[in-house]
C-alpha cells in the first residue's frame, strides 16, 4: 500500500471492490453520490469507481463534507500502521493527538512537544493527512462521544465534556455532522447500556488479522508486576492456543487513574476500562492499543520476514505476532533497569517491592490490583541503600529516575527514536541491549533489534542462523524495518518470551 500522502487510486479501488479489511484505517472511501465515507471493507455493494474518492484520514473526509457510514462505522477502524512504524514529525504528531495532547494543551502545546512551530506542524499534517491538528482532534472527540453514547447511560451533558467538547452545543453539532444522527438517535439505535461498575466502560478494540495472542498476552502475563498487573485465567473463549483469560493493569492518566482489563477474542480484544475521570477515555484506549500493538500491519511484517528461509517456518507456524509494548514509557525504562542481568522472576520481585513501598494505592473491586507503578518523582526520593541490587546498578537506577523526574530525559509518544537512543547511551549502566529493549517496547521502534540477547542467540543457533552479534546483525539487515517482530519469533523458539535480561 502507498503511504497516506500518495494514495494509489487503482490500488484503493481494488481494495474496496474486494472488501479487503487489511486496508481499514489505511485510507477511507468517500462516495460522491451519497456523501458518505466508509472503510474499505464496508459490507454494502461497492459504488462505481467514478463515484469514489479517497482520503487518508476520517478528519479529511469530515472536512470535505462527508458523513460516517452507519453500516461499517469507519470511526472504529484500526489506526493506520503508518504512525507506529515511523519517527518523523507527522507520525509523532499523530501519536500525540491520539494521546489527547491537542485537547489538553492545544496546538501550541503539540508543537512545543515536537520542537517545531505551529505553522510547520499544521502544514505537514495538512499535506499528508488532508486535515490539521484541530480537525484530527475533533474527529477523535466525535469517536469518543459515540462510544460513550452507545456504551454508557451517562447524561449527554457529561458525555460532551468527557469527550473533550467545550460546549454541549458543539457536541450536538459535531455528532449530527459526522454521523447524520443526533446524540439521542445514536443512543436509541445502540443496545441498551447497563449501569455496571461506576466508571466502567466495555468496548471492542479492533485489529488487523492475523493476531497471535499467545506471544502477546503470554509475554505480558509472564512479566506482570504484582499489584500493578495480573493475569486472570478464567475466560472460556480465548483465541487459538493463547492462555485464556484477561490481562489487567492499572493506568496513570492525565486526569486521574484507571484499570484496564484486556482479553483476546477471535476478531477483537475485549476491553473493559474503569476510570476515575471519563475525560481519560480516549487516552486510555490509545495506550491500550499501543501496548498491544493493535495498529500493526501483520501481513506486511510477516511477508518481509518470510523472505528469510530460516525464519519462514516460524512465521508460517504462528503468524501475526505482535510486539508487546507498554502504557507508560518511563515505567518500562525503570523496569528494564531492574531486570538487568537477572531472571524474569527476580525482576518482578524487585519491581513489586518498589510498588509496595512507593506506588500510589488504589481500590480494585473487580480484582487484585493494588497500586499505580511509582512515578519517576516518587522514585527519585528512594534511598539507594534500600535497593537490593549491586552498587553499580543502583547508580544506573538513581541516574535514570532523576533524569526522568527533572525532565532532562523524556520518554513519550513524541520521542525521536534516534535522539532518545543517543541520550540513553550517555547514562551510566546503559548498554546496547537496555537501550534497544526500551526502544522496542517503550518507544515503539519496529526495527529495534537485540543481537546480544541470550534467548535470541540460542534461537539463532538452533535455527542455523549466525549466532554472534555482528553476524546476526548483518543477517538481520534483510528483515528491516521489522526486526523487532523477528525478535518475537526468535524468542518463541526458546520456549519463553523472556529468558535473561542483560545490560
Amino acid at each position: 500500500m502507498q503511504t497516506a500522502t500518495h494514495l494509489d487510486r487503482e490500488h484503493c479501488v481494488r481494495a474496496v471492490q474486494s472488501k479487503d479489511a487489511r486496508f481499514d484505517g489505511w485510507f477511507f472511501t468517500a462516495v460522491l453520490t451519497t456523501r458518505i465515507y466508509c472503510r474499505p471493507s464496508c459490507p454494502v455493494v461497492p459504488p462505481k469507481p467514478e463515484n469514489m474518492t479517497f482520503y487518508p484520514s476520517a478528519a479529511a473526509c469530515q472536512q470535505a463534507g462527508f458523513r460516517a457510514c452507519k453500516r461499517c462505522r469507519p470511526d472504529t477502524s484500526p489506526g493506520s500502521p503508518e504512525w507506529n512504524q515511523r519517527a518523523d514529525l507527522v507520525a509523532r504528531a499523530m501519536r500525540l493527538i491520539a494521546d489527547g495532547v491537542v485537547d489538553r494543551e492545544g496546538v501550541p502545546g503539540l508543537a512545543d512537544r515536537l520542537g517545531y512551530s505551529t505553522r510547520q506542524v499544521e502544514r505537514q499534517l495538512l499535506a499528508e493527512l488532508g486535515a490539521g491538528p484541530l480537525a484530527l482532534a475533533r474527529a477523535q472527540r466525535a469517536q469518543t462521544a459515540r462510544l460513550l453514547i452507545e456504551t454508557t447511560p451517562l447524561p449527554m451533558t457529561e458525555i460532551a465534556f468527557a469527550a473533550g467538547f467545550a460546549s454541549v452545543r458543539t457536541f450536538n453539532d459535531t455528532v449530527r455532522e459526522v454521523f447524520a444522527l443526533s446524540p439521542s438517535e445514536l443512543r436509541a439505535r445502540a443496545p441498551k447500556a447497563g449501569a455496571g461498575t461506576p466508571g466502567g466502560i466495555s468496548l471492542r478494540l479492533p485489529f488487523r488479522a492475523p493476531l497471535n495472542p499467545s506471544n502477546l498476552f503470554g509475554h505480558l502475563a509472564a512479566t506482570a508486576v504484582p499489584g500493578v498487573e495480573e493475569w486472570i485465567p478464567h475466560s472460556p473463549d480465548g483465541v487459538g492456543g493463547a492462555p485464556t483469560g484477561a490481562y489487567r493493569r492499572t493506568l496513570r492518566l492525565p486526569y486521574g487513574h484507571g484499570i484496564a482489563s484486556l482479553a483476546p477474542r477471535p476478531d477483537h480484544i475485549a476491553c473493559r476500562l474503569t476510570l476515575s475521570d471519563l475525560r481519560d477515555l480516549p487516552v486510555a484506549i490509545s495506550r491500550c492499543r499501543r501496548m498491544l500493538d493493535l495498529d500493526a500491519d501483520p501481513v506486511a511484517v510477516d511477508d518481509r520476514l518470510r523472505t528469510d528461509p530460516l525464519l519462514a517456518p516460524l512465521v508460517d507456524k504462528a503468524p501475526g505476532r505482535r510486539v508487546p509494548r507498554t502504557v507508560d514509557e518511563a515505567e518500562f525504562a525503570v523496569r528494564a533497569v531492574l531486570g538487568q542481568q537477572v531472571s524474569t522472576a527476580a525482576a518482578r520481585t524487585h519491581a513489586a517491592r518498589l510498588v509496595t513501598a512507593h506506588g500510589k494505592p488504589l481500590d480494585d473491586p473487580e480484582g487484585g490490583l493494588t497500586h499505580l507503578f511509582p512515578s519517576p518523582e516518587a522514585l527519585a526520593d528512594v534511598d539507594p541503600e534500600t535497593l537490593a541490587m549491586p552498587r553499580t546498578r543502583r547508580t544506573t537506577f538513581t541516574t535514570l529516575v532523576r533524569a526522568l523526574a527533572d525532565g532532562s530525559l523524556h520518554l513519550g509518544a513524541e520521542s525521536d527514536w534516534a535522539e532518545t537512543r543517543a541520550r540513553l547511551l550517555t547514562l551510566p549502566g546503559f548498554g546496547p541491549w537496555t537501550v534497544d529493549v526500551i526502544a522496542m517496547r517503550a518507544l515503539g521502534d519496529p526495527d529495534a533489534f537485540l543481537p546480544t540477547d541470550l534467548g535470541i542467540r540460542r534461537a539463532a543457533q538452533e535455527l542455523g542462523l549466525p549466532s554472534t552479534p555482528a553476524a546476526l546483525t548483518a543477517r538481520a539487515e534483510a528483515w528491516r524495518p521489522w526486526r523487532a517482530y523477528a525478535v518475537q519469533y526468535l524468542w518463541a523458539t526458546d520456549g519463553h518470551p523472556i529468558n535473561f535480561l542483560p545490560v
